[in-house]
């Protein structure tokens, strides 16, 4: 088994390419040791010293690091782990997804607005994130503001503030005339 590693604009966080689907359809962010106790593959990473996070994609892994640790030490594990971890066989989840951790589907309740607002995000927005490692999930649309939230390689990185500003508003306002800004939680 060969498996790629990428860089993400974020500088904590690495991209691990298996070369097999990982989880098609939807992500999954742990950002805890408790979080990770519903993936054996998240158990592992958060074994090793100096882990923060853990991201599924549909094709990608992608893991944060502290600040206090550096990749030449830390590569190596994970690769290993992850190669284990395919290689074994065992299950990606032991249990199903919270809900907050899935897209919101469109509902009979969502205006014209709302749902134009997740279309974009889901055509545009979310395959433009997934190359660079991460994922965004839109929250609500109240009073011309759109909240999304940001896992993955785009949670915590340094360029995701203008990510949301120069890039996903811009291009929301200009096909989404009702919206007015977006933010972050």
């Amino acid at each position: 088994m060969f498996i790629q590693t990428e860089q993400t604009p974020n500088p904590a966080t690495l991209k691990f390419l298996p070369g097999r689907p990982v989880l098609e359809g939807r992500t999954r962010n742990f950002i805890c040791r408790d979080d990770a106790k519903a993936s054996p593959l998240a158990a592992s990473l958060f074994d090793i010293s100096g882990i923060s996070g853990v991201f599924y994609g549909a094709d990608f892994i992608t893991v944060t690091k502290d600040e206090s640790e550096d990749w030449q030490s830390l590569k190596p594990r994970i690769l290993g782990a992850v190669m284990d971890h395919f290689v074994s066989g065992a299950p990606l989840l032991i249990d199903e997804p919270k809900a907050e951790e899935k897209a919101a589907p469109d509902s009979e309740a969502d205006s014209d607005t709302v749902i134009q607002i997740k279309a974009l995000i889901d055509e545009k927005i979310r395959p433009a994130v997934a190359r660079d490692g991460g994922d965004i999930i839109f929250q609500e649309f109240s009073d011309g503001v759109v909240y999304l939230h940001m896992q993955g390689a785009c949670a915590g990185c340094p360029s995701s503030t203008a990510t949301l500003k120069h890039g996903i508003e811009n291009l929301l306002r200009h096909y989404v005339p009702e919206v007015q800004e977006v933010r972050q939680i």
